[in-house]
């Protein structure tokens, strides 16, 4: 038993390294649900004494390897306050009455409900995650092309890919922003003012090529366009007084982030006294069955198996590779990140890649200094959210609105919309790596 022990000890490195690619395999396959991957990578990873299962050593001291040292409750918690405050305020219906009124402002045009639709989706995902937002936006959208008569696979694309580029422009839009606000100390603000603005273009450029590439579905009967036109959006609102108290919470949460480098209260925190106030009117067993615990507890699988990496010093190793490629270039370690980032978040959950990236810019960070890495975490950011667009297995919100349009009998083919995803993922990642040159690189 202890030679198994000393070798386990010995080889950390590689067992670690090894439960974490295997997970990566499982994950990407789907052939085993991914939250149960997680838990089984944590729970090998506990048993094989890769991380310590208590918090003191028998002399009494600390140890720094316990596994809960690497959960990063701040994201749990921030994720878990938002999904209760999302869930609570979704009941009021006063989401679905904006994408009414949006709709009803395009007169019923085709390219501008196209347009519309995609903005509403962008913008609501800064703020609320991808997966709520087009499971919020999904049926309208069926409702209004059934009502043009048009098929509404051109709108579904274009939402999910809009999701997952409004996602990117804050702190709260996309879990793996999450992650590396945690990681990296930002704030909701240092998001806003880094990436809001080419997250804006990038957003302006991608939906004007989709209006390029559907142009001649967007057409519809002058009937067909006055009846969208005349949508009664009178009975959307299902309660007032909860819609009010949502907006009173949601703005006020909003503006703790937004006020965080003043106050130095945790987005977490922000988050849960937001959550607890809106549970006070509600039945708390009820509201919490509507939270992705599935999530949650990937994530906190996740985290334990990085940990596992990390506390054997496959991270280090990572980075000191990454350093030794780029031969220490800022310019070429940032471009080598951001392309990276987009290629493989395509193929593989951008989830996991972004957890098992941000210890490493973290361990680049203590060595070569924060100035250098600050471009680094930026990069990362872009290229983990917007390489969601290439394929639709690229992202959760891609996954559920393909799912949704099947059951629809609209069918996203794999291959058919990978064409578009690359020419969306490397138009995005171009017009980021200019950005990233501009804004950090060149001195």
């Amino acid at each position: 038993m202890e030679s198994l022990l000393a070798w386990i000890h010995t080889n950390a490195m590689g067992i670690s390294a090894g439960i974490l690619l295997l997970a990566y395999v499982f994950i990407a396959t789907e052939k085993i649900p991914k939250v149960t991957v997680a838990l089984l990578g944590a729970s090998l990873t506990l048993l094989l004494g890769l991380l310590g299962q208590t918090q003191k050593l028998t002399d009494g001291s600390f140890d720094p390897h316990y596994f809960i040292n690497f959960v990063d409750f701040n994201v749990v918690f921030l994720l878990v306050s938002m999904m209760i405050i999302v869930n609570i305020a979704t009941k009021s219906g006063m989401f679905n009455w904006v994408a009414n009124e949006m709709l009803k402002a395009t007169k019923g045009h085709p390219k501008m409900i196209l347009f519309s639709l995609a903005l509403f989706t962008a913008v609501v995902s800064a703020f609320l995650d991808n997966v709520t937002t087009v499971i919020l936006i999904m049926p309208v959208t069926f409702v209004i092309a059934k009502e043009l008569d048009i098929n509404p696979i051109p709108f579904l694309i274009t939402e999910f890919v809009a999701s997952n580029i409004g996602g990117t422009a804050t702190l709260i839009g996309d879990p793996p922003n999450i992650i590396i606000g945690s990681a990296a100390g930002f704030s909701f603000m240092d998001f806003v003012l880094e990436l809001t603005g080419i997250v804006s273009i990038i957003f302006i450029v991608v939906v004007s090529l989709m209006i390029f590439i559907y142009r001649k579905q967007m057409v519809a009967t002058p009937e067909r366009m006055a009846q969208v036109a005349q949508l009664d959006n009178s009975k959307t609102i299902t309660d007032k007084n909860l819609m009010i108290r949502s907006l009173i919470v949601l703005f006020l949460v909003i503006l703790g982030f937004v006020t965080h480098d003043i106050t130095h209260i945790q987005t977490c925190v922000c988050a849960m006294i937001g959550a607890s106030i809106l549970l006070l009117f509600e039945k708390p067993t009820k509201i919490l069955e509507s939270v992705e615990w599935t999530t949650i507890f990937f994530f906190i699988g996740l985290f334990i198996i990085i940990g596992g990496l990390e506390a054997s010093g496959g991270i280090a190793v990572m980075a000191k590779w990454l350093l030794d490629v780029t031969h220490g270039s800022e310019s070429a370690t940032a471009m080598v990140i951001l392309w990276g980032s987009g290629i493989l978040s395509g193929i593989i959950d951008n989830i996991p890649y972004t957890a098992t990236m941000a210890p490493m810019i973290a361990t680049i960070q203590s060595q070569m200094g924060a100035d250098y890495t600050f471009p680094l975490w930026w990069c990362l950011s872009l290229g983990a959210c917007l390489g969601g667009n290439m394929t639709i297995i690229g992202a959760a919100a891609n996954v559920i609105v393909t799912e949704a349009a099947a059951a629809k009998g609209h069918t996203i083919e794999f291959m058919k919309y990978l064409k578009y995803g690359i020419m969306v993922t490397f138009i995005s990642l171009a017009l980021s790596s200019g950005y990233v040159y501009l804004r950090f690189l060149m001195k």
